[in-house]
């Protein structure tokens, strides 16, 4: 018979048969360190791999977290962030506080069972539980929060927030690293839709903590008047009212032929940039969202234009243009871009969208190690002479002439001009992906071998569409 501390922990967090072995060892292991080991002595066949990954756990009752599990989230809209903040008041400052006061727990709460639920061989990478206790650590701060009722309560909510997104800066590269070094150990489909559902979660998380952020800010800014409305030209906190879809392209398109002007030789043609269509489509969207998804597409078809070009018979000659056109419809944006780079090669497709296989794993693995932190925007470090720097640059809202809004985040586009060239990260179509399905939209790729690629990114234009998020853990509850 198991000792009572073993029978308590294994009733406590309610073990079913249905579990796998070694899922029943990753969950006991999150919880006890005791009940992990008699487990394990059960079914030894699947703790080979993990001795290699030592890490130590930490008890906790599984109770607090079964709480909030149990809760849904509550998902949003770009409107309804738009009409809650075009007529800030001290009263709805107090309601978005006590929004997220709730809501970050409840969302965190998801994601530890999800991670609760992979097999234990993945559970004890050290990149994986890293996260992990990133996540609980979170989640036990904020679950504690009491309710926001002054603006003091509120200014030491924001404290709680501004520190929780600088701590989990590494979770990105982290998370990509532990896949990468799992993914012989389960299927790409099960890592792939983990890497779906945790990403799109600390998106929405990072949007609405940061959202509220920039909404104190503005409050608390000496020229703002409470009550006012705002212009169509400018932010509500993090969302760009009216973001002209031409403006945005044109202002990536500089900086990645800027980069590409870097990252080559001084004699390489760098092919341009045209826009047509509907020049004056807009919508109202994240800037940085967007300007992330457009840079990496235009990067991608920029450099294969480049390689191309440098393989022809005339490489003197003008390389071909990325086209880049802009079809505004009733309720959407399509945003199509063409280039003649010669496509993408047959052995590659099958990976485009996996954020764990493929055939550049090692080197994805090794260049990822290089960028200890990464906002969910993509915020990257310069990497010179093997030294880290951090970026420090202009307020996204200033770029595009709103300068009253708040808001101090940097934009992803800033960070991304300044990475380094050869510093390919593997994961720029499926992270693009990922934030363009966010907001309900598509991100869709059409190779041509041996000619080229067209990309369709599809944006909502009414700002209606609630934020595309698991309201509840992806995996069955135990």
């Amino acid at each position: 018979m198991l000792p009572l501390a073993a029978q308590n922990v294994t009733q406590t967090i309610r073990l079913t048969t249905r579990l796998r072995p070694y899922q029943d060892a990753a969950r006991v292991r999150l919880v006890s360190p005791i009940a992990s080991r008699l487990l394990l002595s059960r079914h030894g066949d699947y703790t080979g791999t993990a001795r290699r990954w030592t890490h130590s756990a930490k008890w906790r009752p599984v109770q607090v977290l079964d709480e909030w599990v149990a809760k849904e989230a509550r998902p949003i809209s770009l409107r309804q962030l738009m009409v809650f903040g075009r007529s800030l008041t001290e009263a709805r400052l107090m309601s978005s506080a006590n929004y997220v006061r709730t809501e970050l727990p409840t969302r965190i709460a998801h994601r530890i069972r999800d991670m609760q639920r992979l097999p234990y061989v993945v559970v004890t990478n050290p990149h994986i539980s890293d996260v992990y206790e990133l996540y609980y650590s979170a989640f036990d701060s904020f679950r504690r929060i009491k309710e926001i009722k002054t603006a003091e309560d509120n200014d030491r909510l924001c404290n709680e927030i501004s520190n929780m997104l600088h701590a989990h800066l590494t979770v990105i590269p982290k998370l990509a690293m532990g896949i990468l070094e799992c993914s012989d150990l389960i299927s790409a489909a099960e890592l792939d839709q983990f890497m779906n559902t945790i990403l799109r979660s600390r998106i929405s998380r990072r949007v609405i903590a940061e959202q509220h952020l920039a909404l104190t800010e503005t409050f608390q800014s000496p020229w703002f008047s409470p009550g006012a409305k705002l212009s169509e030209g400018e932010f509500i906190g993090e969302v760009f009212i009216k973001c002209i879809a031409k403006d945005v392209i044109e202002h990536c398109a500089k900086a990645i032929q800027d980069l590409a002007r870097s990252a080559n030789p001084p004699d390489t043609k760098i092919p341009e940039i045209r826009i047509n269509g509907h020049l004056d489509a807009s919508f109202p969207y994240i800037l940085s969202h967007l300007e992330y998804i457009i840079g990496e597409l235009l990067r991608n078809s920029v450099q294969a234009v480049i390689e191309k070009h440098r393989r022809s018979r005339d490489p003197a000659a003008e390389p071909p243009p990325v086209d880049v056109t802009l079809c505004e419809a009733q309720q959407h944006v399509i945003i199509r871009i063409s280039d003649q780079g010669g496509g993408i090669p047959h052995d590659i497709l099958p990976y485009l969208w996996s954020f764990g296989k493929g055939p550049l794993k090692n080197q994805r693995l090794a260049n990822l190690g290089r960028v200890p932190l990464m906002a969910a925007t993509l915020q990257e470090l310069r990497v010179e002479d093997g030294r880290l720097l951090s970026l420090e640059q202009p307020s996204q809202h200033r770029q595009y002439g709103g300068d009253k809004s708040g808001g101090g985040h940097d934009s992803s586009l800033s960070s991304l001009s300044t990475r380094p060239p050869n510093l390919r990260l593997g994961m720029g179509l499926p992270l693009s992906r990922v934030y363009a399905e966010y907001w309900a939209g598509t991100l869709e790729l059409h190779s041509l071998e041996g000619y080229g690629v067209d990309a369709f990114l599809q944006i909502s234009k009414l700002g209606n569409k609630n934020e595309q998020l698991a309201t509840r853990a992806a995996m069955d509850a135990v």
